[in-house]
């Protein structure tokens, strides 16, 4: 009886240690999956501002392109404008070398015109003189 006794109190310390044991075993357990559970949170707020970074910086980039875009249209502009500009210099400048061409001409004709009259003017005195010296 008292061997029995021995025995079952034996049995029931290694029991207890086995229930001991597993208790740490779970106790650790848990702490593993604690520690997993905040390093999967960690990783998941990481990523999450890894995602944002990429977005900001693709923000920035669309930002600096509508920039360029835009002075690009303004200098595009500016070279359209520019264009007009040029053109009608070179169309008044045309204008007038056309108007200075005709003044020439006008001016040419004038002093012809003059000297023609001139020469009519010299030919009536000469008939003139030939009448006055017949007559004589």
């Amino acid at each position: 009886m008292a061997k029995r006794k021995a025995k079952r109190k034996t049995a029931k310390k290694k029991t207890a240690k086995r229930k001991a044991k597993r208790k740490v075993a779970k106790k650790k357990t848990a702490k593993r999956k604690a520690k997993r559970k905040v390093a999967k949170k960690k990783a998941k707020r990481k990523a999450k501002r890894k995602v944002a970074k990429k977005k900001a910086k693709r923000k920035a980039k669309r930002k600096v392109a509508k920039k360029k875009a835009k002075r690009k249209a303004k200098r595009k502009a500016k070279r359209k404008v520019a264009k007009k500009k040029a053109k009608r210099k070179a169309k008044r400048k045309a204008k007038r070398k056309v108007a200075k061409k005709k003044a020439k001409r006008k001016a040419k004709r004038k002093v012809a015109k003059k000297k023609a009259k001139r020469k009519a003017k010299r030919k009536v005195a000469k008939k003139k003189a030939k009448r006055r010296t017949r007559r004589r």
